[in-house]
């Protein structure tokens, strides 16, 4: 017995002498190890006599359970020092600033259409919504645009694929947002005021052309509208869209198969020194189409056109972004990064949504 207090006493000093993890590692070896001197003493307890293994066996496994507990408890130890030494080396001052994050920013269509929505809602107009694959019905025939109309030949627009034998009508991604315009008149009846933003698809892509690109179209339908309310509404809205009291516009004669009479809307600019000016100069700049509502479309929205009456116009939101905020061409809504969106200007919005989902 004199010999396991012996071993017990020095192992336990060894315990409480290791500095790190690879001391107390040799110390567990050298005690409980495969031969160690404590495996080696319970190994032997086999060949003892009976008298003596009763006293010796429960003394070494009492040594072996100790030695255990204080090889635990010294790891503990070793490891909350070393967490100490660790946070003592790498604290931080949670009292500085944080780095400064760049924000995002919105888009130009995005922000436009924001514009758009704002102004018109000043004037009176809700903002009307559709769904962007269209029924052959609704994006030509409710329009009063022919069979035999260039728009509905296949190099002009994106027909939906269909399986062999399903002879439904067609469905198209619609190439305006006009098809909003009869589901608006459907659904609410007249009178009416509204605009129609959202995404169109065209089979074309160019400077100032994109297979996909943005519009809005408006709609007035009362008993007494006329031309010069249209004239009043686009001057109006031109105003504030380009921030400039001095607008002038012209209107010329032209067709569309959903308006009669049709007009094709100029704005008067300038460019001097290569820079569009919006109101001054001796330049005209095409913006918008325009006209009041061909009666056929009102009877196919389910409207009488002997007793109603209105306007329609339509503009490309990509367009006139490009004219306010003087960005060069078309494709770069769609190739564009945050330095591109950061050199014109554009920041994150500070205002409530309009028009949420429709450019996004």
């Amino acid at each position: 017995m004199d010999g396991i207090s012996e071993l017990k006493t020095r192992y336990l000093a060894a315990i409480a002498d290791a500095s790190d993890e690879a001391g107390l590692e040799a110390v567990r070896l050298a005690a409980l190890g495969k031969k160690g001197e404590v495996s080696a003493l319970m190994r032997g307890l086999g060949a003892m006599p009976a008298d003596e293994r009763q006293v010796a066996g429960p003394a070494l496994n009492g040594l072996r359970d100790e030695l255990a507990g204080a090889l635990a408890e010294a790891r503990a130890r070793l490891a909350d020092s070393a967490l100490d030494a660790r946070l003592a080396a790498e604290w931080a001052d949670v009292t500085l600033a944080p780095r400064p994050e760049r924000e995002g920013t919105i888009h130009p269509v995005s922000q436009v259409m924001e514009e758009v929505a704002a102004i018109f809602a000043d004037l009176g107009f809700a903002v009307a919504e559709g769904p962007q694959v269209e029924s052959d019905w609704y994006n030509f025939d409710a329009l009063n645009i022919p069979a035999e109309h260039p728009a509905r030949q296949d190099h002009d627009t994106f027909y939906m694929a269909r399986a062999e034998g399903d002879n439904r009508p067609p469905h198209v991604l619609r190439t305006h947002t006009s098809p909003v315009q009869i589901r608006a008149m459907e659904a609410q009846g007249v009178p009416i005021r509204v605009i129609a933003p959202g995404r169109v698809y065209r089979a074309d892509y160019d400077q100032t052309h994109t297979p996909m690109f943005h519009q809005v179209e408006g709609l007035c339908i009362d008993r007494d509208v006329s031309m010069a309310n249209l004239k009043w509404v686009l001057e109006e809205f031109c105003r504030a869209f380009f921030e400039v009291d001095g607008v002038e516009l012209k209107f010329r004669a032209s067709h569309f198969p959903f308006t009669e009479p049709s007009a094709e809307v100029d704005i008067r600019c300038s460019w001097a020194g290569g820079q569009l000016k919006i109101g001054e100069g001796d330049s005209w700049l095409e913006i918008l189409g325009s006209g009041m509502v061909h009666p056929k479309v009102l009877a196919a929205a389910g409207v009488d056109p002997e007793k109603w009456q209105g306007f329609a116009f339509g503009m490309g939101i990509d367009r006139i972004a490009m004219l306010k905020y003087g960005i060069p061409d078309l494709r770069s809504f769609f190739e564009s990064d945050l330095r591109w969106l950061r050199h014109y200007g554009f920041a994150a919005l500070d205002l409530p949504t309009l028009v949420a989902g429709l450019s996004r």
